[in-house]
């Protein structure tokens, strides 16, 4: 099995190095752990908003060099069209960006890593929540 942890997900990582989320993500083999652009940029994005900058960054840099990182592609957008659509008619509703991180993960067959229950609302993708194990 092979995941794709969010954002929110790093951010504990990043707070709690010694923690327990961090050592679920130290348990795994490197190749069944992946970033993605989209999860990237929320980071960086947090680097960028807060103070420390050029520390965060370091520290971002240092987080991101072991894992193989994924782009929204084509693929990607394709389910994300889909996704929308099928959020759309059922009145759910899901950020562009959380929407984006699962048709990346459902596009290359991975577990989304979450605790954001809105990822629920999302027919067909695979989740767990390391933060309630």
């Amino acid at each position: 099995m092979a995941f794709l942890p969010d954002t929110n997900l790093w951010i504990s990582v990043l707070k709690d190095a010694g923690g327990a989320l961090a050592a679920k993500v130290q348990a795994q083999p490197l190749s069944a752990i992946f970033f993605c652009s989209v999860v990237k940029a929320e980071l960086l994005h947090g680097a960028e908003k807060y103070g420390n900058r050029e520390r965060r960054l370091r520290a971002l840099e240092s987080l991101f060099a072991p894992f193989a990182s994924l782009p929204f592609d084509d693929a990607a957008a394709s389910r994300y069209a889909t996704l929308r659509h099928e959020l759309e008619i059922s009145g759910r509703l899901l950020g562009p960006n959380d929407l984006q991180i699962a048709a990346i993960a459902m596009t290359h067959g991975l577990t989304l890593v979450t605790d954001d229950s809105g990822f629920s609302h999302v027919t067909g993708l695979e989740v767990e929540n390391w933060a309630q194990t």
